[in-house]
């Protein structure tokens, strides 16, 4: 599968058939987010790969009635290891960052058949309680991982017209 074939197709899934994830896949998954871009090739970041049930069901806790992040054979975290980097117009960067690595991860793993789900409503304090992480860092997204049971709906686009202009707003 192409990329622009990858983007086009990419779906949210919300329900998981209960079969692992092969870790050949997984790692393929994983080096697409070592790969992508950063702010001045900082790749402040780690990605915590969550296959214990007990800590998926306790991810889903919480993440705001989303209970499917349990079903996932696999949930990664991603976390922004250092958040006080800021861009040149005084963006957080990590953000930026954890984004663009977690999106290469989206389309990666819709390339080898598997489907995900990005998670930004979550409680970021109670995720990074279960899963240990310093409080030097941050829990950016929750990214669903596995086999889809059922096919992701496609909820439609704006026309390019409706999003793009040439030289000024």
């Amino acid at each position: 599968m192409d990329v622009f074939e990858a983007i086009r197709t990419r779906r949210s899934i919300r329900s998981y058939l209960p079969r692992e994830v092969e870790q050949e896949k997984l790692d393929q998954v994983l080096d697409a987010a070592r790969l992508a871009p950063s702010g001045a090739n900082r790749q402040a970041w780690k990605f915590i790969v969550v296959r214990d049930p007990g800590i998926r069901r306790d991810l889903a806790g919480v993440t705001r009635g989303q209970d499917f992040v349990a079903e996932a054979p696999a949930v990664i975290a991603a976390v922004a290891t250092d958040p006080t980097v800021t861009t040149g117009s005084g963006e957080p960067a990590h953000r930026i960052d954890v984004a663009i690595a977690v999106d290469h991860m989206t389309l990666a793993a819709h390339a080898l058949g598997l489907g995900t789900c990005w998670i930004g409503a979550f409680d970021q304090r109670g995720a990074e309680r279960i899963l240990g992480v310093p409080r030097k860092a941050e829990v950016v997204v929750l990214l669903t991982l596995g086999y889809a049971a059922k096919e992701g709906v496609f909820r439609g686009r704006k026309s390019i017209e409706e999003i793009v202009s040439y030289d000024s707003f």
